[in-house]
């Protein structure tokens, strides 16, 4: 099968998932702006929490083919987590969506719940530590089970852009921000 032929099947493929509108196969300027706006993203402080390690993408620039492509409110998260507070190399907190689980945290006494995000109490570092190490926002890869299943496709992986990048993402698509629209990236290589 051709390497277009395997592209066209994944555009259909991401296309066919609720919530996408408009997907762009990001070409090599794009790679490389992308890659920059990451680069200068991950030292900054995301969420007054800390500073970011975008996994996710960095996994998606070791594939072969990268595709970008937005989403709407009807849009499905990968599950998740889909952020994970890190320090001292330990877990402390992460995203949460499934309700129940949500509510199993909300009972325990070594869980702080906010939103949709738990934290993990006894993870945290006494003030009086040592050291301060700041918290890391890790956005780990994620998986896409819908072009994992295409033909000729291989380590696919999903992965949520920075802000910079998604406006760069916006803007070379030549769409205006609107509420409740996301982007996200994907890729994959060819067997």
């Amino acid at each position: 099968m051709e390497c277009q032929d395997i592209i066209q099947n994944v555009l259909c493929r991401i296309k066919a998932i609720k919530g996408v509108e408009d997907t762009y196969i990001l070409n090599e300027e794009d790679k490389e702006k992308i890659f920059e706006l990451e680069k200068k993203a991950e030292g900054a402080v995301l969420m007054g929490m800390g500073i970011g390690d975008n996994q996710g993408i960095k996994e998606v620039f070791k594939r072969q083919v990268i595709i970008a492509f937005t989403t709407n409110m009807d849009y499905v998260w990968p599950e998740g987590p889909n952020v994970i507070l890190m320090q001292y190399g330990e877990k402390v907190g992460e995203d949460v969506y499934d309700p129940e689980k949500l509510e199993e945290c909300k009972k325990c006494k070594d869980m702080m719940v906010m939103g949709n995000f738990v934290i993990y109490r006894n993870a945290v570092p006494k003030p009086q530590s040592t050291k301060k190490e700041p918290m890391t926002v890790v956005l780990p890869p994620q998986s896409c089970k819908e072009v994992e299943c295409v033909s000729n496709v291989a380590n696919t992986v999903l992965a949520s852009p920075s802000t910079p990048s998604d406006e760069y993402i916006r803007s070379v698509m030549g769409l205006k921000p609107q509420v409740g629209q996301g982007t996200f990236i994907i890729g994959f290589d060819t067997c």
